[in-house]
């Protein structure tokens, strides 16, 4: 079993689990979570028998998005390794997308941010009715990055996904599932009940039909919206720390939003 402290993973026969467990931050993702969700599923891809992965959050949240204090630190070094933690969301969202398992979103609580872009690189996606979702970004003084532009015009279309990013307006799950981002709302106490239902129904079909069918559900997806220039987000978000207004809108949302969140 591989060693995390943010993240847990577990195995039953043909089903894993992942859960980010910060829930004291609102499972906000630090530097070193994200570096957990990239070995979690570099491990579960080593694990042949599994087939379908859940992935969540503790404490009845999934996710608040970017640990405050990575924005503090990349804000501080800008040079090489502050690039390189700038990217590193991009490349966890990546290694969710590519797990050989097909990946089940199991949402409530906060869908924030960098939370959102984790559940819009899983699979299917089931979230409670009362989830809060939005996304934050420009109030905080910096781009979507993470390849969040592209999933989400792939799931939602070019004009919601310029409303949401721009306004930053938190928006509900019957939006999101109408929108198509969100395949099932269930009521509070239901999500257990309706994430074991679908995994059973996956579970139950021969694996390499499962790999296969989304790796060319995928490839499809990435002819009509590329996520190739991704990478390029890193440079988008080092720009905006770099720019005074955008980072008077940083130090204001760093302000309400202190690491004792």
């Amino acid at each position: 079993m591989v060693n995390l402290l943010d993240v847990i993973v577990s195995i039953d026969g043909p089903v894993g689990r992942l859960a980010i467990n910060r829930p004291t931050r609102l499972n906000a993702m630090s530097l070193e979570t994200q570096h957990e969700i990239i070995a979690a599923a570099t491990w579960f891809d080593e694990q042949h028998e599994v087939k379908v992965v859940v992935v969540s959050g503790t404490g009845g949240t999934f996710s608040a998005g970017v640990d405050t204090s990575v924005l503090v630190d990349v804000a501080a070094d800008p040079d090489a390794e502050g690039r390189d933690d700038a990217d590193l969301g991009r490349r966890m969202a990546e290694a969710v997308e590519r797990m050989n398992a097909i990946t089940v979103a199991a949402i409530e609580g906060h869908c924030v941010g960098g939370g959102l872009i984790l559940a819009a690189a899983c699979d299917l996606r089931i979230a409670v009715d009362s989830t809060y979702f939005s996304i934050p970004e420009l109030d905080a003084g910096i781009p979507l990055a993470w390849g969040g532009i592209p999933r989400l015009v792939r799931e939602m279309g070019p004009t919601l996904t310029k409303e949401l990013v721009l306004t930053c307006r938190p928006f509900t799950a019957a939006e999101a599932n109408m929108a198509g981002f969100i395949n099932e709302v269930v009521d509070a106490g239901r999500l257990d009940a309706a994430v074991d239902h679908l995994v059973a129904n996956l579970a139950a079909r021969p694996g390499h039909l499962l790999a296969s069918t989304k790796k060319a559900v995928n490839a499809a997806a990435e002819d009509l919206t590329s996520t190739a220039d991704s990478a390029s987000d890193v440079d988008l978000l080092l720009a905006a720390l770099a720019d005074p207004e955008s980072r008077r809108a940083a130090v204001a949302y760093l302000e309400r939003f202190s690491p004792e969140m």
